[in-house]
């Protein structure tokens, strides 16, 4: 009885202390939504939502009318897109080959690959755009796209993950007449499912949310990525705070809704590389 008693306190406690937790995460979300609902008199007069009279989408609509708020979206939708295919792409093959494939010096690249995980990355930023000034790629979506098309972490996750298809399996499909692509293509990445939802997942968040490498590379604004278009709301003498506020929340929207949609794999990719890794 009495450890019944504690058991049902403990799962009392834990579920306040959940709540307790969401609350304190949700709360700087419900002061964006409130403060994106409130015209630019009232920015600073409520502390969240103010009355029901004073609510307007006048932000939202000066956000899409005295900005080029759309062409930053579609700038951002369209680099995203392309380096999380690129990646994806990339880091899966170079996960296979060094999961699947005997070579020399094998162990000496998986170890020089995840020694690079601990510098940071600004350390290679000066070399890199007087690399990509000189292929003339400086102010173009390929100087965005092509240092980030390999990632490190990436080839860690899939090699991880790919490791635990069975040799038996890939042999049968060398013995029924496949390529080494088509065994990859067709075999190796349905199997990995889980682990591509979550590394489109950490990609996705990595590229939307890119803001310093944009920043140096990119100098026309009809290039200019969602981070950078909404930093040109701030400037010394005058911020738009309501549209800096509503364009922040439209810029957070796709990432929850790729999370929603990807949830699943997302949390049986990173426990299958956690567990068997």
């Amino acid at each position: 009885m009495n450890t019944e008693r504690s058991v049902q306190t403990g799962r009392t406690a834990l579920t306040i202390t959940m709540f307790l937790l969401a609350a304190i995460v949700l709360t700087p979300l419900v002061w964006l939504v409130a403060a994106t609902l409130k015209s630019s008199d009232d920015m600073f007069h409520y502390t969240f939502f103010p009355p029901v009279s004073h609510l307007t989408l006048s932000e939202y609509h000066d956000l899409f009318t005295k900005s080029p708020f759309a062409r930053y979206l579609a700038n951002s939708v369209f680099v995203t897109s392309v380096t999380v295919m690129v990646q994806l792409f990339f880091s899966s093959l170079a996960g296979f080959a060094l999961a699947k494939y005997e070579f020399k010096g094998k162990n000496i690249i998986v170890a020089i690959m995840l020694a690079t995980l601990l510098l940071p990355g600004q350390l290679t930023m000066a070399p890199l755009y007087d690399l990509l000034y000189h292929m003339k790629m400086v102010d173009s979506y390929a100087g965005l796209i092509v240092p980030g098309a390999v990632s490190v972490f990436g080839i860690f996750l899939f090699r991880q993950s790919i490791q635990q298809v069975p040799d038996e399996l890939l042999q049968a499909a060398r013995i029924d007449g496949c390529s080494e692509f088509q065994i990859y293509w067709d075999i190796v990445m349905p199997v990995s499912r889980p682990m591509i939802g979550a590394f489109c997942l950490i990609s996705f968040m990595g590229a939307w949310n890119s803001f310093l490498w944009p920043q140096i590379i990119l100098h026309h604004a009809e290039l200019f990525t969602l981070p950078i278009g909404l930093n040109q709301l701030v400037s010394i003498y005058q911020t738009q705070y309501g549209m800096l506020m509503a364009g922040t929340l439209l810029g957070v929207l796709p990432v929850v809704f790729l999370f929603v949609l990807l949830q699943k794999e997302f949390v049986a990719g990173l426990t299958a590389g956690a567990v068997k890794g």
